[in-house]
C-alpha cells in the first residue's frame, strides 16, 4: 500500500520564505562573506536554494550529524562528517539545518563549531518544531514553525524516502 502524503507547506510558499530569509541574511552580513555549514542530508535542498538567493559572497561546507533513526530521536548525537577547523576559524558561519526539533543535534554542533573560533556563528533552519524541545535552543533564522507531525520533502526523509518532494508534507 502506498503512503499518503498531505501537503503542509507548498513549494511556492517555501520559495518565497527562502527569499525573505536571504534578504535578512544579506542585510545582517552586508559587506561580509558567509560560510553556509550545511547539515547533511536533510538541509541540502534548503541550503542550495538559500545560497542561490543570497547576494553576499557565499562559501559552502558540509557536516553530517544525526540523532534520529527512522522517525525517533535516539537521544545521542553522532558526528559522521566534520570539517577542518580552518573552514570555521575567523569566518562568519551560518549552520543550515532542515528542522530544529529536540535541539540536541544543533546544540552539539553549535557548541563544537564555537570551539573553532568563528568570527560569528548563527543557525538558519527551514523548520522549527518548538514544542519538541528537550534542550533549550533557538534558531537565528527560521523559515516556518510547525507542529510535532513527522514531515518529509524538500530534503527531509522517512528512511531515505521522499527527500525529493518539492514541498513539505505529512505522511499519513
Amino acid at each position: 500500500m502506498a503512503d499518503t502524503i498531505d501537503v503542509l507547506i507548498p513549494e511556492k510558499q517555501i520559495d518565497a520564505r527562502i527569499r525573505e530569509l536571504a534578504k535578512q541574511i544579506d542585510a545582517d552580513y552586508a559587506g561580509k562573506s558567509v560560510t553556509l555549514l550545511t547539515t547533511l542530508k536533510g538541509a541540502c535542498f534548503f541550503s542550495c536554494e538559500l545560497a542561490k538567493c543570497l547576494t553576499i559572497p557565499v562559501f559552502m561546507e558540509y557536516i553530517q550529524a544525526a540523532s534520529y533513526e527512522g522517525t525517533s530521536s535516539t537521544g545521542t548525537v553522532t558526528m559522521m562528517l566534520d570539517v577542518p577547523d580552518t573552514a570555521v576559524a575567523g569566518k562568519h558561519v551560518i549552520i543550515v539545518e532542515d528542522v530544529i526539533d529536540t535541539g540536541r543535534t544543533l546544540a552539539a554542533v553549535k557548541d563544537l563549531m564555537q570551539t573553532r573560533n568563528p568570527a560569528s556563528l548563527a543557525v538558519c533552519s527551514l523548520l522549527d518544531k518548538h514544542e519538541c524541545r528537550v534542550v533549550p535552543f533557538e534558531g537565528d533564522y527560521v523559515g516556518f514553525t510547525i507542529g510535532n507531525d513527522f514531515v518529509v520533502g524538500y530534503g527531509l526523509d522517512w528512511d531515505q524516502k521522499y527527500r525529493n518532494l518539492p514541498y513539505i508534507g505529512i505522511v499519513r
